[in-house]
């Protein structure tokens, strides 16, 4: 279990370091006489046609409705796992991060909506600053070394399967246009065909994928975002193999996926989104209500949401701090909890449909992020430095550690 979890943070963190690196590597690109090449190519066309049956988009939409349909499968895949076997199994252990991941989303989304309640246009962006980018936030946490507590970890984790939950959920209800009931109808009746797959013990991947890709693009057709089709996949791989026990089809393929996301996927969605032209920017700019009320959502609101969630089970004696922390670490933690990078570019892509005149919502993110990435990483290096000198921590005899 533990040389799992170790596998999983050395990935993800520097996954969110490549993630980053892709990220700048964006602006710079953007900013530079090459940014002619860089809008051909995301703007690129692709076509599939088979039949009467055709896919045209440019490259931009085929990695953010068609590679990162990829993502939400590994995102799938890992939330199924948690909760059968892993750390959300257990009902003690997840009362905590899940209470953090809904006050981490309802307080940034409500800092947005009160710089932006009066525009019916820039309402559309209240979801973009409640996300997480788990990824990013692990790189930061990564940078820290062996001496952040194991808990943590795993906290800002839970943390954020959660929060990519509601992610989901707020993308099939709230990001969901002009739908096609025939296309519907025949992404719905793909649903019963895993279930007997899944119950016939049928462990071979090629069958679920072959009709997760028939899934997917009817979703695409049907008005509902087809990356939701990756997540509806991964519930129906089976965990276990009832013909060989030891054999797990889903951490199998969880963990063939996992480079290839990490290190392919991710980085390639933050190069054709983040690349944000300067040109004329200026302070009225960055003071838009939009990306202001992104930047402070992330930055203001996360940290609020999550630390009223702790502080209110801790005084309700519904739940206790991680194993080896203290509630400093857990506010630096709430602080990386405003790195909303990946999914808030995603989210930002479904509400605005693009870049609307007169702002650029992805500004807020980048700023948000960042803000909260460099805050969240001191104020924990100095915590964790400081917890490892034992006469800095004290037991208050309730399972609780002070400073």
């Amino acid at each position: 279990m533990f040389a799992s979890l170790k596998r999983f943070f050395e990935l993800e963190a520097a996954g969110g370091i490549i993630l980053a690196l892709a990220a700048i590597l964006a602006m710079i690109v953007a900013n530079s006489p090459l940014h002619d090449l860089y809008h051909a190519f995301i703007h690129a066309p692709v076509v599939v046609q088979i039949g009467h049956f055709e896919i045209a988009k440019d490259a931009h939409h085929w990695i953010n409705d068609g590679l990162m349909a990829i993502f939400f499968f590994l995102v799938g895949l890992e939330l199924k796992r948690e909760a059968l076997i892993g750390e959300l199994s257990d009902i003690k252990q997840i009362l905590l991060p899940a209470l953090c991941a809904i006050g981490g989303m309802i307080a940034p989304a409500l800092v947005y909506t009160a710089l932006n309640h009066a525009d019916a246009v820039a309402m559309k962006g209240w979801a973009i600053p409640t996300a997480t980018d788990i990824a990013f936030a692990l790189g930061v946490l990564s940078l820290l070394g062996n001496k952040v507590p194991n808990a943590l970890k795993v906290f800002l984790v839970s943390i954020a399967i959660f929060d990519d939950l509601g992610a989901i959920i707020i993308i099939a209800l709230f990001y969901t246009h002009d739908l096609s009931l025939t296309a519907l109808a025949i992404a719905g009746a793909c649903l019963p065909i895993l279930y007997l797959l899944n119950r016939l013990n049928v462990v071979r991947i090629t069958a679920y994928i072959l009709i997760g890709l028939i899934m997917w693009a009817a979703l695409l057709k049907s008005g509902v975002h087809a990356t939701l089709a990756g997540v509806l996949l991964a519930f129906f791989i089976p965990l276990k193999n009832k013909q060989d026990p030891e054999h797990s089809p889903l951490e199998e393929l969880e963990h063939d996926l996992h480079g290839t996301v990490a290190f392919g996927i991710l980085p390639l969605f933050a190069f054709a989104n983040a690349g944000i032209s300067l040109a004329g920017t200026s302070i009225d700019t960055l003071l838009n209500p939009v990306p202001l009320g992104i930047g402070a959502g992330l930055f203001i609101g996360k940290q609020i949401g999550v630390m009223a969630a702790v502080l209110l089970c801790l005084k309700l004696g519904l739940a206790k701090l991680p194993t080896g922390t203290n509630i400093r670490q857990i506010y630096g933690v709430s602080l990386l909890c405003g790195i909303g990078f990946t999914m808030s570019l995603f989210i930002s892509g479904l509400a605005f449909g693009g870049i609307p005149e007169g702002f650029d919502p992805r500004l807020g993110i980048i700023l948000g992020s960042v803000i909260s990435g460099i805050l969240g990483y001191l104020l924990l290096r100095t915590c964790i430095n400081n917890a490892a000198h034992p006469t800095l921590a004290v037991d208050d005899g309730k399972g609780y550690l002070h400073n």
